[in-house]
């Protein structure tokens, strides 16, 4: 089995043969069979010394060899298996396999289903990319909000308006397989290697476009602006599921609908589906000069085209023990209008594949609790809800509440002009003390406080706040069992982000990769 081989640094300018040979003569090897890059990050953790790290597939001459190195060298390990090999069922349950939502969990459920002979019909509440664009595209200039479609709901989900990241913490072998998958549909080669992948916005589209393709080729099935409003549930099965087109009977029903689709969680709940609240954050996006932050970042190398756009991660906790972090770091891109819901303000962070806007943005987010929010089943979504409207009310309109750094840590309604906001929208003075509970305005000011003695750019009061941050995460979980089945329906299998089992694009993908196998092990093709 092929190996790796960790932990090899170069300098900025070397090349991917050079890291190669570095790795091969690391582990006394003079030669392999096959080799290359298989993960690149950038160490910038001290100015003086901006160096990449980087990890070595090797397909070495024999199976004897690998051995050897991953049991006496402590840098080789073998490389994980990450095929798709599905166990199919022979039970021949009424209906068909039913989704909701497509975006990254449904999107890769459906995929692997139809790959494997089964016919998935899928019912996403907004439009197909296309349309969605248009919609969205027309809010932005100062149109209506179409609430069906919008940045929240669509064709690719929540993350077809965004950076288009691909990291996450789980450590997971399918994780590579998702990003092979995105190449096979479009996707930059180069997101195999890189610690941080990418695919922004821009090229996103088309990958999305292109797998939806892929499944109806195979025989499944996608409706578009087709909310699923209700469930047929008898003795916990789902039996079919309502949409606005009629009924549809089901084997079984994978609930991938996103974390804004707080109708259907109030759904579920009358159905008696067992669903509890969770944790989850809410804050602002804060803007910089990208400028400034590869400042911040390079020192003296800031702008070198060897290095990267800079981009940040930062954590800390506040006095009281309330975490507060950055989230969704957008590199070159915007904020943007991201509401769902008539007269409500929620903002997100954007950028295309080449991360060439004037400003970096990303959430600067407190976490909430039912401390903050009470222990009823929505009592998070409801709190939630409320800054988004009273941020609209703020604002007087769909313009966004924003200030200053300096105008939020003095508690005043100041802009400087050394920011131009991205906000499509338009944003308006204020304070923004006003928007949330005293103990989260406390925190992300600690948290702002505590950022700038870690980058120098958080300690610019000139920086730009544009609010609210409020969709981090799913306020709730659908909870479900070992076996991904919720644990008072048998048939139903809460999955991705807005089920409450997932954070950001791959690993909403890998879920859905796993409810696809778990259901094709109960079950035969169609």
């Amino acid at each position: 089995m092929p190996v790796i081989i960790n932990n090899i640094i170069s300098a900025l300018n070397e090349g991917e043969q050079e890291i190669i040979s570095r790795a091969l003569r690391s582990v006394g090897v003079k030669d392999a069979v096959r080799a290359s890059v298989w993960k690149t990050s950038l160490d910038a953790r001290k100015r003086t010394d901006i160096h990449y790290v980087s990890s070595v597939y090797a397909e070495l001459s024999s199976a004897e060899e690998e051995n050897r190195l991953c049991k006496s060298r402590a840098s080789v390990s073998y490389a994980a298996d990450c095929r798709v090999e599905a166990v199919k069922g022979t039970a021949r349950p009424e209906g068909r396999i039913c989704i909701a939502g497509f975006g990254p969990a449904g999107m890769f459920c459906s995929l692997i289903l139809a790959e494997n002979g089964y016919k998935p019909i899928v019912f996403e509440r907004g439009a197909d990319v296309d349309a969605r664009v248009k919609a969205v595209s027309g809010f932005w200039s100062g149109g209506e909000l179409d609430t069906r479609t919008n940045v929240q709901f669509g064709e690719g989900g929540a993350g077809t308006f965004s950076d288009g990241k691909l990291t996450t913490r789980i450590k997971d072998p399918l994780c590579r397989y998702v990003l092979e998958r995105f190449v096979s549909f479009g996707a930059p080669e180069e997101i195999l290697c890189k610690a941080k992948p990418h695919i922004g916005t821009d090229l996103l589209r088309d990958i999305v476009r292109r797998l939806r393709e892929r499944v109806i080729e195979l025989g499944g099935e996608v409706r578009f602006l087709s909310p699923v409003t209700d469930l047929d549930l008898t003795d916990r099965r789902i039996s079919s599921v309502v949409t606005p087109s009629g009924s549809e009977s089901c084997s079984a029903f994978v609930l991938a609908a996103g974390h804004s689709a707080r109708d259907t969680f109030e759904m579920l709940a009358q159905k008696g589906i067992f669903i509890e609240p969770k944790p989850f954050s809410v804050g602002f996006r804060i803007e910089h000069k990208q400028t400034a932050v590869d400042e911040s970042l390079y020192g003296e190398l800031a702008g070198s085209q060897l290095l990267p756009k800079g981009e940040y991660q930062l954590s800390c906790r506040d006095p009281k023990g309330r975490a507060v972090y950055t989230f969704c770091m957008c590199p070159g891109g915007v904020v943007v209008p991201a509401a769902s819901e008539k007269d409500t303000v929620v903002t997100n962070g954007m950028s295309e594949f080449a991360r060439s806007a004037e400003n970096a943005n990303a959430a600067v987010a407190a976490a909430v609790s039912t401390a903050d929010f009470g222990t009823g089943i929505f009592d998070g979504m409801y709190f939630a809800r409320e800054i988004e409207k009273k941020a609209f009310a703020l604002s007087g309109s769909y313009k966004a509440p924003a200030a200053s750094v300096g105008g939020f840590m003095d508690g005043k309604a100041e802009i400087s002009d050394k920011i131009s906001p991205s906000y499509a929208r338009g944003v308006v003075p204020c304070d923004l003390s006003r928007l949330f509970p005293e103990s989260i305005t406390e925190a992300l000011r600690f948290g702002l406080n505590d950022f700038a003695r870690k980058m120098r750019c958080f300690g610019d009061r000139d920086a730009l706040i544009t609010a609210p941050e409020t969709r981090t995460s799913s306020p709730v979980r659908v909870t479900r069992g070992e076996s991904l089945n919720s644990i008072s329906c048998d048939n139903l299998f809460p999955c991705g982000e807005g089920a409450g089992y997932a954070g950001g694009i791959m690993s909403a993908a890998v879920d859905g990769i796993k409810i696809a196998l778990e259901i094709m092990r109960r079950q035969a093709p169609e």
